[in-house]
């Protein structure tokens, strides 16, 4: 039998990383409770359970009701599950992030794969099973063993509650949080599935499922962009630049990153100094500065010195500098998780004086473009023209219309602990962050990339 295209890249890029595991394979932790090997054309066996979907006000901000002591639960149920859906969504994460960033070549990027993972797997929930079998391919939760004409499924619920307990170990640190918000928006006579509305829930803190009429786009978009704007406390401002009359499901998740540094930098230590975003063009940035005890390494194969930072007691910042001369889109283009756990056990602690720009970033990523820069082919089977949503609403044929990431990356020049005393001896080895570079924000009980992000000018 002949693979088709979209399959052998799917396969090459997702067994990679699962060629030496010798515990169980993924699907077996995630499996829905029958997972006998159903036909992908055979119809629902019993009738789709709905919900109503509450009418649209800007001055009724409640998130939507949940079971708060079922959240705990899953909250506090970090298994092994958590280290094995790391390392799936660290793989997507980086097909995602180098697709956005290779597009991206000229300006800051910023990619959450937990959150786009979590995206892929709330409307899974809702696909028909042809189309569950293509979203199964792509998060690395196929069984490996099913026929061409059949699906074993899993169970969405599963692995979004495990996202959400990779999450929590987050939350754990001194001052580290993220927040996550779902939005979702449909037509007054619309029904939303049971599955995918508890989905919204199983992967966000809060979440606002609407209905209004898409009728009058202009005005609708002026509503839809204030309530969100409202109950996302600011954060995220006019996501939809345009919207369509005859919209399905508009989407939107906001995850938010704020983070401190384990240790300070020293405020009166930061000074404005040139930033050379290219060849030709620089820019003066505040750089802050701090001298101590780093874990960092000098690869020479790949010519880029890579320093840890550390974040909460769990998470950490991986920096990479390229060397001198080197471009930085070549670094990422080989970038593969091995290369990134490897220099993870490669640094070597050392005396260092650092000085990096203050940043901080947002972005907005449509998936349906993000899949599409990866491969036609799969944005196609799994958001686009043969894509089919039959276990998402009463209303067929129902299409997704946007599905938008919004990414929010926000760190403090304060620290969770004092300053370190600096009693070793000799010189330290002076390091400064004033050309593009790029950085991974990882959680580390679960090595759960959290965040993947260029900066090529500080000052955007």
């Amino acid at each position: 039998m002949q693979r088709s295209p979209l399959l052998l890249l799917l396969c090459c890029c997702l067994t990679a990383t699962q060629a030496n595991r010798v515990y169980i394979h993924p699907f077996q932790l995630f499996a829905a409770d029958n997972v006998i090997c159903v036909s992908l054309q055979t119809k629902p066996s019993k009738p789709l359970e709905t919900v109503p979907v509450t009418p649209l006000d800007t001055e009724v901000l409640t998130p939507d009701s949940r079971d708060q002591s079922e959240l705990e639960a899953q909250r506090q149920n970090i298994t092994e599950r958590t280290a094995v859906l790391a390392e799936l969504l660290n793989v997507l994460g980086l097909r995602m992030y180098q697709a956005l960033s290779s597009k991206e070549q000229s300006t800051n990027t910023l990619l959450s794969p937990l959150n786009a993972y979590g995206s892929l797997v709330t409307f899974y929930l809702g696909a028909s099973k042809k189309t569950a079998s293509f979203f199964q391919l792509l998060l690395g939760l196929n069984s490996g063993t099913d026929r061409e004409d059949c699906v074993s499924l899993v169970d969405g619920h599963k692995v979004l509650k495990t996202l959400q307990s990779i999450n929590s170990l987050v939350d754990d640190g001194p001052k580290d949080e993220i927040t996550t918000q779902v939005w979702a928006f449909t037509r007054p006579d619309v029904q939303l599935s049971e599955d995918f509305v508890q989905g919204t829930q199983d992967f966000s803190d809060t979440s606002f499922i609407r209905s209004l009429d898409f009728s009058k786009p202009q005005e609708d978009k002026q509503l839809v962009n204030e309530f969100v704007e409202k109950t996302s406390g600011g954060k995220v401002k006019s996501v939809f630049k345009e919207l369509n009359s005859s919209s399905d499901l508009l989407f939107v998740t906001s995850f938010n990153f704020q983070g401190s540094w384990r240790t300070a930098f020293q405020p009166e230590r930061t000074t404005l100094q040139e930033f050379h975003v290219d060849e030709t063009t620089t820019v003066m940035a505040p750089l802050m500065t701090h001298t101590g005890q780093f874990y960092y390494l000098n690869d020479k194969m790949r010519r880029c010195t890579v320093v840890k930072l550390s974040l909460s007691k769990r998470s950490y910042m991986l920096l990479v500098l390229p060397h001198e001369g080197i471009n930085l889109q070549d670094i990422e283009s080989k970038l593969r998780t091995e290369v990134m756990s490897g220099w993870h056990h490669s640094l070597q602690e050392g005396l260092l004086e650092l000085s990096l720009p203050k940043f901080s970033l947002s972005s907005e990523n449509d998936l349906h473009e993000l899949l599409a820069n990866m491969s036609p082919e799969i944005e196609a089977k799994l958001f686009g023209s043969q894509a089919e949503f039959s276990q998402l609403s009463n209303t067929k044929p129902f299409t997704v219309n946007k599905v938008v990431n919004k990414v929010l990356f926000e760190m403090s020049e304060e620290g969770a602990e004092p300053q370190d005393k600096i009693e070793e001896a000799g010189v330290p080895l002076k390091l400064t962050i004033n050309r593009p570079f790029f950085f991974s924000v990882i959680e580390g009980d679960s090595n759960a990339i959290l965040m993947l992000g260029k900066i090529t000018n500080p000052t955007l």
